[in-house]
């Protein structure tokens, strides 16, 4: 999952960064509402943790200019403010939940699961096709009840995918939601993490769940062969 922070505290920035990167997220910082703006035009996210007051674009405007443009991504507002007016206002303008500084960062990161967990629909950050799970929240991946190991990567990526299954991703896609803006690979890693993933997840089952949809991209379902 990539993640998108705003704030403007930038020792806070770093911190929340670096936490959400410890645990498994793909993450861009910045510092001020313009150059959230700015991040939003290049890439998609799965959540995003904005600062209320931030220079140049508050917090607030942004998300009413998000949700103005019908973007639904599931937001986390940050605040020092902790009126229940602020609050009751962030909340209507769009914002899924409100945290007020200081938190504790486990907090930060089980209101993130939340907020993405009703996004999906699900109850709890477990998803599965077919006879493989994934268990979002403690990364550990079954088919037919036996554990696979995945690396870090390959998780985000089988993550992706069966929050999505069904769906053809493009390498595009898939590069953009997994890597941040630092990323500088080579255009063939998405294809060597999907041909690792393939063997973990479909070697030895007669039933494949990863198709290679040529020219487009992949899918994560459980019936249909390669085209």
């Amino acid at each position: 999952m990539r993640i998108l922070v705003a704030e403007d505290e930038r020792d806070m920035n770093r911190l929340i960064v670096k936490t959400l990167q410890k645990a498994g997220y793909s993450v861009d910082g910045c510092f001020d509402g313009e150059e959230a703006q700015l991040h939003l035009l290049g890439a998609e996210y799965d959540a995003m943790v904005l600062d209320v007051m931030m220079p140049k674009k508050d917090g607030y405007s942004l998300v009413e200019e998000l949700r103005a443009k019908g973007v639904d991504t599931p937001i986390l507002f940050l605040t020092a403010r902790d009126s229940v007016a602020d609050r009751v206002k962030g909340l209507d303008l769009g914002a899924d939940d409100y945290l007020v500084k200081p938190f504790d960062f486990d907090e930060l990161l089980a209101r993130i699961r939340a907020i993405t967990r009703k996004h999906t629909g699900n109850r709890r950050n477990v998803f599965s096709v077919g006879d493989l799970t994934l268990e979002a929240e403690s990364r550990v991946v079954k088919r037919g009840g036996k554990e696979i190991a995945v690396l870090p990567k390959e998780f985000s990526i089988l993550e992706y995918m069966i929050r999505n299954k069904g769906t053809v991703l493009s390498r595009e896609q898939i590069e953009n939601r997994i890597w941040n803006y630092e990323y500088s690979g080579n255009s063939n890693n998405v294809d060597v993490y999907m041909s690792r993933l393939r063997k973990k997840i479909d070697e030895g089952y007669e039933t494949k769940l990863i198709h290679t949809i040529r020219g487009v991209g992949w899918v994560l379902r459980e019936d249909g062969g390669d085209k």
